[in-house]
């Protein structure tokens, strides 16, 4: 995949496109626009889909179906993008400073090893540095 055309989406950004849209900045929402309607579209880490099962059972996101049909449905709206070597040596590779959250770091480590924009509103995140973020 080449990279103007993807980019990819941080869990809490999927969850706000499903529930709640207002939430997410316009310029975060021009950009998916513009995948979607000139590119491959919305990527997402592997990572996101394990996290979004974890929100789905604990209830962190109320669910009218399956965890399993709900993450079926991302997975037809979303490129799913494979945790590998690469994203694995980049995610230990990151700074000490960036967050610790192990989701965190294979995100942004896939946004890396990708060459991918990533978008979030996790401040930590934007504030880093480390890889390049819309919101």
């Amino acid at each position: 995949m080449g990279r103007a055309e993807v980019i990819l989406a941080d869990t809490h950004v999927v969850v706000w496109l499903a529930f709640a849209e207002e939430r997410i900045s316009p310029k975060a929402r021009a950009a998916i626009d513009q995948v979607r309607e000139d590119g491959e579209g919305v990527a997402i880490s592997d990572m996101s889909l394990l996290e979004l099962a974890r929100f789905g059972s604990r209830r962190g996101i109320e669910l009218d179906i399956s965890v399993e049909s709900f993450l079926q449905e991302v997975e037809s709206k979303f490129v799913v993008l494979p945790m590998n070597s690469r994203v694995c040596a980049k995610a230990v590779a990151l700074p000490a400073t960036f967050p610790q959250d192990p989701a965190d770091r294979v995100i942004a480590a896939t946004a890396l090893a990708e060459g991918l924009a990533l978008i979030t509103a996790d401040e930590h995140i934007r504030g880093s540095y480390v890889v390049q973020t819309i919101w």
